[in-house]
């Protein structure tokens, strides 16, 4: 993923407090900003991972390889 450039913007949200305080247990962040900042990453990253496992997928089943089942396990 290409580095961008941080901007910090003031927002406001209406939050459920126990998932606030669940997250920043969790994540193990000392602050309610840092437990939705290190939230954010993880999305984000997580994201990016299953983008890449699709496209990775897709070049798979795209390059015609053959798989055979020599176990039978799949015979039904």
């Amino acid at each position: 993923m290409a580095a961008t450039k941080s901007v910090l913007a003031h927002k406001h949200f209406r939050l459920d407090a126990v998932k606030l305080k669940q997250a920043q247990r969790v994540l193990q962040s000392p602050t309610e900003t840092d437990a939705i900042e290190r939230a954010l990453d993880l999305v984000i990253s997580e994201h990016e991972r299953s983008r890449r496992a699709e496209a990775a997928n897709e070049r798979f089943l795209r390059s015609g390889v053959t798989i055979r089942d020599v176990f039978h396990a799949l015979d039904a």
